[in-house]
């Protein structure tokens, strides 16, 4: 299960309303990559980019304009949190041994393992010096406790590997720390800035992690039900990597002992040679829109959260979001 890297239909549900914002987060972004050492330049505006829609920044900015911030600050935390984001990914293509992303080679291919371990450290390191400037504790607080979860969800993952008995319970826990946390922190840290009663705070927070939880639950489905073009990596990584996601979870319980052998065998040792059949069989077991029904739920609990907020273009913004972020296809 790679670190979901979501996108919208027909692109951001906020395409206009914070492009402003954005363009100034993008500046503030080549600004603080800067570094006297040339490998970290150049690693670094490689995957940064590469693209992507750069969701966890609009949660922040969507949150804070919705909550009435309107302060500097805001353009910082949201290239902080893109920055966080971009560490992950670096060091999960070196843990997962990626060889594509968003369509193209990943850094690890590009400029080895070591090199992009390495520059993910300074970007993490680059964040907390720019969260510091900011100079409020709360923030420090959710970004620490954001950065040390993600750190625990890789670890756990990295334990389920191989393992087809895995729980469905300890295969959201997953989710939820690994993708789902920074998500949450990014759309906590809005209501941060606005010094939003800690009701609506944690409402932000739920928001955000039910949305992160929804995206990945899709974006692992989508390894057995989607366009390698569209999806900009290769259809069955997770298989190949031995990871126990749930449409194959799903797809074991419902299906003949013969199949459900083929599945195991496959988790256990990481194969896909019989990537055809197990798609099929993920197919044909429903398990892919099972998955997708967990999606749902997942999205209507977001869209529930959004109740605390006023009545804004950027909280309809984050109900679209929250409706797009399950019938997708890359």
């Amino acid at each position: 299960m790679s670190t979901a890297t979501p996108s919208t239909v027909n692109g951001p549900a906020d395409a206009d309303l914070i492009a402003e914002d954005m363009a100034i987060v993008d500046g503030v972004i080549r600004e603080r990559l800067r570094s006297d050492v040339a490998l970290v330049n150049q690693i670094g505006h490689y995957i940064i980019g590469a693209g992507g829609k750069r969701i966890r920044p609009r949660l922040l900015l969507l949150f804070a304009r919705a909550l009435g911030f309107h302060g500097p600050e805001r353009h910082t935390l949201a290239a902080v949190v893109e920055f966080i984001h971009t560490a992950t990914l670096l060091h999960d293509d070196v843990v997962d041994e990626s060889s594509m992303r968003r369509g193209r080679a990943t850094a690890n291919e590009m400029f080895g393992n070591a090199a992009s371990v390495l520059v993910g450290d300074f970007l993490y390191s680059r964040a907390f010096q720019m969260m510091v400037s900011v100079n409020r504790m709360r923030v420090l607080d959710v970004l620490a406790d954001a950065t040390n979860v993600i750190a625990e969800g890789e670890v756990l993952q990295l334990m389920n590997m191989h393992d087809p008995d895995l729980a469905v319970d300890e295969y959201l826990r997953v989710i939820r720390f690994k993708t789902a946390k920074l998500f949450e922190a990014s759309a906590r840290l809005g209501a941060v800035l606005a010094e939003a009663p800690a009701q609506v705070e944690d409402h932000c927070a739920a928001y955000g992690r039910a949305l992160g939880t929804a995206f990945q639950l899709v974006d692992d489905l989508l390894d057995y039900d989607g366009d390698p073009r569209a999806l900009g990596k290769n259809v069955g990584d997770d298989l190949r990597e031995g990871k126990p996601t749930l449409p194959l979870l799903v797809a074991m319980e419902r299906a003949t002992d013969d199949d459900r052998a083929l599945i195991r065998g496959a988790i256990e040792r990481g194969e896909v040679e019989r990537l055809d059949d197990i798609v099929r069989i993920v197919r044909q077991t429903g398990a892919v829109e099972a998955t997708r029904d967990v999606a749902r739920r997942e999205a209507r609990a977001a869209a529930d959260c959004l109740r605390v907020l006023p009545p804004s273009p950027e909280r309809e913004a984050l109900l679209e979001y929250a409706a797009r972020s399950v019938d997708r296809s890359s």
